[in-house]
């Protein structure tokens, strides 16, 4: 197989974080020719990574994540019982971090209660949220803004959470494959949570029961990078046993709370 090349990588990148690309934003961005970016997109249309349509790309449907906008309206209840359940587990004057998702966006409204927060989050919603209780202080992340995601990606970014070190990452996915590895959506979202959880002393990842039958593209981490999951329904028992043995903790949020 032909290795992936630094333009097809580059290219892959920005479609995700944009959703679409023209051939000429492509070949502005990359400083090269239309005709170079033609020659780089073809492999990746080849492993359906992405679809051609006039004049540019775009990511398929299947490995295009909805918009926060219409994610925060799908499964509200379960988000928000997974949200109150990890509140419980966070102290007034706390340090973490969050990165983007409808899921850590409840955990914000449900942290809206605690005091004296120190948040470094790259999502701008979340830091509207936590920003509102003036005693808490929140570290925007900079880098390029996602349209989808109204958060900040990019080398900027993981060079601004590098500078940090926190009690708490609470993370959320896109998805879980076969294998029980992590996923989500896109490369920049992917590199973004794997700094955050080098730079916490506890990770905690946070996903309703409809992660378990979602395919997302990009490996985020392993069961083993993680210390805590709350969702909010028994998960697969392979991937109980999992968890358990690597000392990572479960929590079923929603009336039957259960830990393992």
């Amino acid at each position: 197989m032909k290795p992936i090349s630094r333009h097809e990588t580059e290219i892959f990148r920005l479609v995700t974080l944009r959703g679409s690309c023209s051939i000429a934003e492509l070949a502005e961005q990359l400083g090269v020719s239309d005709e170079t970016v033609r020659r780089h997109v073809r492999p990746l249309v080849d492993r359906g990574q992405v679809e051609k349509v006039h004049g540019g790309i775009v990511m398929p449907d299947r490995l295009r994540e909805a918009p926060m906008e219409r994610r925060m309206g799908e499964n509200r209840a379960a988000k928000q019982a997974i949200a109150a359940a990890v509140a419980e587990r966070v102290d007034d004057g706390d340090t973490m971090m969050l990165d983007t998702g409808s899921t850590t966006a409840y955990v914000a409204v449900a942290l809206s209660r605690k005091s004296s927060l120190q948040v470094v989050t790259n999502s701008t919603e979340i830091g509207r949220i936590l920003a509102r209780q003036r005693s808490n202080k929140v570290y925007l992340v900079g880098g390029e803004v996602g349209s989808d995601q109204l958060a900040t990606f990019g080398p900027q970014a993981i060079d601004f959470v590098r500078r940090f070190n926190v009690r708490h990452a609470i993370l959320s996915i896109g998805g879980i494959n076969t294998d029980s590895e992590l996923m989500n959506f896109g490369l920049d979202e992917a590199e973004f949570s794997r700094a955050v959880i080098r730079q916490a002393a506890s990770v905690t990842v946070v996903a309703d029961h409809t992660k378990f039958s979602r395919r997302a593209l990009v490996k985020v981490c392993d069961v083993a990078d993680i210390d805590t999951f709350v969702t909010d329904s028994r998960p697969p028992e392979a991937f109980c046993r999992l968890l358990a043995r690597n000392d990572a903790s479960l929590m079923i949020a929603g009336p039957q709370d259960s830990a393992q």
